[in-house]
């Protein structure tokens, strides 16, 4: 057995767990997180615990045990406390700021980026750090990637848009030879 999967799940105050065969709804004050899982697992409420039983002992069934006990943990985490991704932006005149809900970013480009967020996600300008909010664990960090994917880090100068916690590796520029 998996042991990620034998662990329960907690459930906060505040937070809402529906069980309804394969579908588990989880509602809190950040949102609500709907998904269904693989008929394999069992999904059982017990007080204000949640666990996860699979079905038999065949390698897909311990594959799925540990994967659906961390989705239903990251969608009760997404509802009470959700989930945040923080880029930095790095270059001479890189700029961002909020115009409504959308994020408009000055990257070196002849025209500004405006990226308009799906629901649920939520943007935050403190300087040249943009933080991504939401519930859902996924959607934010796709959201953030996709960011990211609109100017990559250079290996010579380190411009572009990264990760707070991300590692630039660097690269020697041309040298004249003599």
């Amino acid at each position: 057995m998996s042991r990620i999967g034998k662990k329960s799940i907690v459930v906060p105050s505040g937070v809402n767990i529906e069980i309804d065969g394969l579908s588990v709804r989880v509602k809190g004050p950040k949102g609500l997180l709907e998904r269904q899982f693989h008929p394999r697992m069992k999904i059982v409420k017990e007080e204000n615990e949640i666990k996860v039983f699979p079905q038999g002992e065949t390698k897909l069934d311990k594959s799925l045990h540990g994967l659906t006990r961390t989705l239903i943990a990251n969608m009760v985490h997404g509802v009470s406390d959700g989930f945040e991704k923080s880029l930095e932006l790095v270059g001479v005149g890189y700029k961002a700021q909020k115009k409504g809900d959308a994020l408009v970013m000055n990257l070196g480009f002849s025209h500004p980026v405006e990226i308009v967020p799906p629901s649920g996600i939520s943007f935050d300008v403190e300087g040249q750090i943009i933080k991504v909010k939401g519930a859902n664990k996924e959607q934010v960090g796709q959201v953030a990637a996709d960011i990211r994917k609109i100017r990559e880090p250079e290996p010579y100068k380190g411009t572009g848009i990264k990760y707070i916690n991300e590692y630039v590796r660097r690269k020697q520029g041309k040298t004249t030879a003599k």
